[in-house]
């Protein structure tokens, strides 16, 4: 069974290319297949009275800064994809010629502004597009979109954090992804041997990383890199085992 670990950085880059560095580094060693952004703009999903302002603006990631911070990942041989929240930031990506699409719960819904067309844009590229309905969705109107290449959604309960008892297991089974937000790695674990004995092929595991040293809003619900080399670890022991 092939798995696809993604280390989610969010907003725990805080802004700094720097840090995105010393993460993307981290990330890499830790044996994480890619590292994952999210690219949106401040004032699409946000007021300017919201109390951390300041924070989420400087977080957010501008075509500049991402141009940056690809080549450190292509650098360092790991994928760098994106969350990406408005049509125009899928343009750019195709420019940087990235290989995967995420789109998050929260477009899902259709109630931010340019869900749909940004859907569409990721959905033409005709590359590989993971989901996350941790908010609910019509996923048959999402599928509607896609006529190139089949998305994969992926299990996901938008709480941060999510208590583990909430997961429910035969359902997450039935997705080919698994967008963890429990704390520890219990749960991705368990998914993967689940996964395993339904003899799955594939299987994609998200999962948000920081470094030791990270503040920021993302921090408290993250687990650190050295974490994430023993996730690492054991999706690979499962991965290889015979069931």
């Amino acid at each position: 069974m092939k798995i696809f670990l993604v280390a989610e950085i969010g907003s725990n880059w805080v802004g700094s290319v720097s840090k995105a560095e010393k993460i993307i580094k981290e990330c890499k060693k830790s044996g994480a297949d890619a590292v994952k952004f999210q690219m949106w703009k401040a004032t699409h999903l946000y007021k300017k009275s919201h109390p951390n302002w300041n924070e989420i603006k400087r977080s957010e990631l501008t075509f500049e800064k991402a141009k940056k911070i690809k080549k450190i990942a292509d650098k360092n041989k790991i994928e760098f994809f994106c969350s990406a929240f408005y049509p125009e930031a899928v343009t750019f990506l195709e420019s940087i010629n990235v290989k995967t699409y995420k789109i998050a719960s929260r477009t899902c819904l259709f109630t931010d502004p340019f869900s749909a067309e940004t859907i569409s844009e990721k959905a033409k590229t005709g590359k590989s597009v993971f989901i996350s309905m941790g908010m609910g969705g019509n996923k048959r109107k999402i599928l509607n979109f896609f006529s190139k290449s089949k998305p994969v959604f992926c299990y996901c309960i938008s709480e941060y954090p999510l208590s583990f008892k909430k997961i429910n297991w035969s359902q997450a089974i039935k997705f080919d992804g698994f967008s963890d937000h429990t704390e520890g790695i219990t749960a991705p674990i368990l998914y993967s041997i689940l996964k395993k004995q339904k003899k799955s092929k594939s299987i994609y595991i998200e999962k948000h990383v920081k470094l030791k040293t990270s503040k920021g809003p993302d921090a408290s619900t993250s687990i650190d890199t050295e974490t994430l080399a023993e996730l690492n670890h054991n999706l690979r022991l499962i991965s290889t085992s015979k069931f």
